[in-house]
């Protein structure tokens, strides 16, 4: 999941530094990929029940979230439960079947927020989004 996130990232043009949190449906808040990434990255984990989720308005709702945990989207969705501009639209890892997904969305002011969820019906969002270039750290338009 933190390759998937930081190839994300990197192809927005974007910097890993730049991230603030991971989020994800409250039913996975648990998985050790996700916990694992939110530590390498240094940021809190951010859990949105499912019907929270649902409510977000999505470009690529998925028929398969829906049946696995309840709403038609999570990687986007939770990157987006806050707000913000989609900057890279839900994507899948390389295996096969895709092992996660991820969405990277820039808030207003906060910098972005990619979102991560496992495939094979388990569904997570990682969010990421603060800006650090006023800590000496890459910030908007640069790479992550």
């Amino acid at each position: 999941m933190l390759r998937l996130v930081e190839d994300a990232l990197r192809d927005a043009g974007l910097s890993a530094r730049s991230v603030a949190e991971l989020a994800t449906v409250d039913t996975k808040a648990g998985e050790p990929g996700i916990l694992g990434a939110a530590e390498r990255l240094g940021v809190p984990l951010t859990t949105y029940s499912a019907e929270e989720l649902a409510r977000v308005d999505v470009p690529n709702p998925s028929g398969a979230a829906l049946a696995a945990v309840g709403t038609p989207s999570v990687a986007e969705a939770a990157a987006l439960a806050r707000g913000g501009q989609l900057l890279v639209p839900k994507r899948t890892s390389s295996a096969r079947p895709a092992r996660a997904t991820c969405a990277v969305v820039r808030r207003t002011g906060r910098g972005p927020l990619p979102a991560v969820e496992p495939g094979a019906g388990v569904e997570v969002g990682t969010e990421a989004g603060r800006d650090r270039a006023a800590e000496g750290g890459p910030g908007p338009g640069c790479t992550r």
